[in-house]
């Protein structure tokens, strides 16, 4: 569970208490519409802790397993709570085996496992399907597996995904989805998509859908209810606010590094959870990354911290030429920015080759800084 919604006093550790608790405390608004995900959540949970049967007819029918408790996937738009709402069940569960990663961390996992096994099988020619022993060895480690922010761009995760999860359903796994989207509108427009569909009936079949249809965006309530989303200059207090914002908005959760297909490489992020990501200008701009690296970042992640952002001089025309890219196209997908800058939006790039151009740049940082900008939905 997220450290700020960890109860201050001993309560019974289920999710439907914790979140009575962080409403009556104030941490948490009531929520009608998060109460009947938590709900379903705390059904999930109570069928979870069930003990196995242990009577007379149990002991008659050895093959007979207990049934899997169906699998959730929980979708709605960005700041609506979903991913809280799996940390509170997450964080209430107490079995031998249970995960919770985000999506594309966990798929980069699939690959990287994929990748291992089907060198093993060719080297000592073992009669193994891949997908299904790659589904296995998860299944082992995993009797819950907790999956953040589902989103599917990469053809080649597209074209696994139905088998993947058929065999985690059949080996027992009880999955807990979280989407911006509904299942019928993941991978729109992705290249055969018809094969994608399998996992999309796949979801409708095996999983209860739920949608989180909360009238309140709490994330950019937060962002709104901030003192600045541009800090400067750059000093020690600038530096505390700038982690106190991101601790805020992450709930102080484990942040971890991620690696972002661009084009059939990675791309490094230092520091994400779930759609948040935080760079320095260093990482963004003095590497030589261009538009393809920009538009994964701006696609893959709502809200975007920078650290540092320099006051630059026409020895850094090919830093400054980055940057404006990189907030053009931050601007396009109404990514939300906040950062530590050296200097005004104005004074950062005042000389240099670029510097004419560079007024469009200055213009959008101050939009992006507005209630108007902070209102537009991310564009995926």
């Amino acid at each position: 569970m997220s450290p700020s919604l960890q109860p201050q006093i001993r309560i019974e550790s289920n999710p439907l208490a914790v979140y009575e608790h962080c409403v009556g405390e104030g941490k948490l608004k009531n929520d009608e519409a998060q109460r009947l995900v938590i709900a379903k959540l705390q059904a999930l949970f109570l069928a979870l802790s069930r003990p196995p049967r242990r009577g007379f007819f149990s002991k008659m029918l050895p093959g007979k397993a207990a049934p899997t408790p169906r699998s959730v996937y929980i979708w709605g738009a960005v700041g609506r709570g979903k991913s809280l709402l799996m940390d509170i069940f997450f964080g209430a569960l107490d079995l031998e085996s249970q995960r919770r990663i985000h999506f594309h961390a966990f798929m980069q996992e699939v690959h990287a496992m994929s990748h291992a096994w089907r060198q093993e099988i060719e080297a000592k020619k073992l009669k193994k399907e891949l997908l299904p022993t790659v589904a296995h060895d998860i299944a082992q480690k995993a009797q819950v597996l907790c999956l953040d922010e589902l989103q599917v761009t990469d053809v080649a995760d597209a074209m696994i995904l139905s088998r993947l999860f058929t065999t985690l359903l059949d080996e027992g796994v009880t999955v807990v989805i979280t989407s911006n989207r509904p299942p019928e509108e993941l991978y729109l427009g992705g290249l055969q998509r018809e094969k994608f569909m399998d996992f999309v009936h796949l979801i409708y079949e095996r999983m209860d859908v739920l949608e989180l249809a909360s009238p309140y965006d709490y994330r950019m309530q937060q962002i709104r209810a901030m003192q600045a989303v541009y800090m400067w200059p750059l000093t020690d207090k600038a530096d505390v606010a700038m982690n106190n914002m991101f601790s805020q908005l992450t709930h102080n959760a484990k942040i971890m590094p991620l690696a972002v297909d661009v084009q059939g490489r990675k791309l490094t992020v230092p520091l994400s959870y779930g759609g948040i990501a935080r760079f320095s200008f260093a990482d963004l701009c003095e590497k030589p990354l261009g538009a393809a690296d920009y538009l994964a970042i701006a696609r893959r992640f709502h809200t975007v911290f920078i650290d540092n952002i320099p006051k630059l001089g026409p020895e850094k025309r090919n830093e400054a030429r980055r940057f404006v890219t990189l907030i053009d196209t931050l601007y396009d997908h109404r990514v939300k920015l906040l950062c530590t800058a050296a200097a005004p939006p104005e004074q950062l790039y005042a000389l240099g080759d670029g510097s004419f151009e560079f007024q469009r740049t200055i213009s959008r940082l101050a939009e992006m800084q507005s209630l108007q900008y902070l209102d537009v939905a991310h564009i995926p």
